[in-house]
């Protein structure tokens, strides 16, 4: 992938990431933070001004499709533009207009792309729990272990950092609502029944974008060259973890563990002190992630389409 492929690709997602306007306000500052830090692994590409570019509507897909000389690139690009539209779930009008253009500008077929169309669509709006699981009465304050929701959220973590190994776009899209199921689980296990909204809520309040994340995690691989294997199939190969930040093991477990605090304190955590708590224990978890990273490498060996999408698909 060549600097100029790559800035284009990003380009298209940042345009993919501004083109629904319903998008709320800090979820496009956490945009904004995003392509800056990207800049320090941008193979010399200034993301800065590329972000502003966007913002200002200086760029267009004409522009950015004939950037991208490859069928490989070409693919590549429009697999990222889905998932940014899908990392917050179904996609709007103005999105599902925006995908019918690239596709168009990019020069794909249709029918090429369906199969990894409707795998974008099936994790985006995947159930947080199984139809049997969701219509459970909750009839007694439940008996929470807290050393198996200790053991319950370490597993996340490990399994979405063995996520973040592998090359397919599809399975860094994977890790969101793996996330949102861990603390969908948690609230549940606390007598809580939670839908898709409040737990979105509560991932943003501590301050997580769900479309920002998935923008980092997924620039960082295509910067570092982990983005190169496509074609629209999960889970093809191991990537090189050294081209990995961790981010999504320590993400996880910080989601998990102030999901735990919160939700067995009855919810009576601020705002303010949501994010102190996700912030604090963030940092515990980027010192543990060396540790288990030899777990992380394990399980990405293990791992192939059907179980990641039965994860996703399946409850709880």
């Amino acid at each position: 992938m060549t600097p100029s492929e790559s800035r284009a690709i990003v380009t298209l997602c940042l345009m993919a990431a501004y083109v629904d306007g319903d998008k709320h306000e800090r979820e496009r500052d956490e945009v904004k933070r995003i392509a800056e830090g990207l800049a320090q692994a941008g193979q010399d590409i200034n993301l800065q001004s590329l972000y502003q570019d966007v913002l200002m509507k200086r760029v267009s897909l004409a522009d950015q499709s004939t950037a991208l000389t490859s069928p490989e690139a070409r693919q590549l690009a429009y697999e990222m533009a889905v998932c940014v539209c899908d990392a917050d779930g179904a996609q709007s009008q103005p999105e599902q207009l925006f995908l019918n253009d690239l596709r168009s500008s990019l020069g794909l077929d249709a029918r090429a792309t369906q199969a990894f169309d409707t795998q974008a669509a099936a994790i985006a709006s995947a159930p947080l729990a199984t139809t049997a699981a969701a219509g459970a009465a909750t009839t007694a304050a439940p008996a929470v272990d807290s050393a198996e929701l200790d053991q319950a959220i370490l597993n996340a973590a490990i399994l979405n950092g063995a996520l973040e190994l592998l090359p397919e776009t599809l399975s860094t899209m994977a890790i969101i609502p793996l996330q949102m199921k861990l603390v969908y689980r948690i609230g549940k296990a606390h007598g809580y029944e939670l839908d898709s909204g409040h737990v979105k809520d509560f991932i943003a309040t501590v301050g997580v974008g769900l479309t920002s994340q998935y923008l980092e995690q997924a620039g960082r691989k295509l910067l570092g060259g982990l983005l190169g294997k496509v074609g629209g199939g999960l889970l093809r190969g191991l990537g090189n973890q050294a081209v990995s930040s961790g981010m999504s093991f320590a993400t996880t477990y910080a989601l998990g563990h102030v999901a735990k605090r919160y939700y067995a304190g009855g919810r009576t955590l601020s705002t303010q002190m949501l994010k102190e708590a996700y912030a604090s224990v963030t940092q515990e978890a980027q010192g543990l992630q060396s540790r288990y990273l030899p777990a992380m490498q394990e399980k990405a060996r293990t791992l192939n389409p059907a179980s990641v999408l039965a994860m996703v698909r399946g409850g709880a």
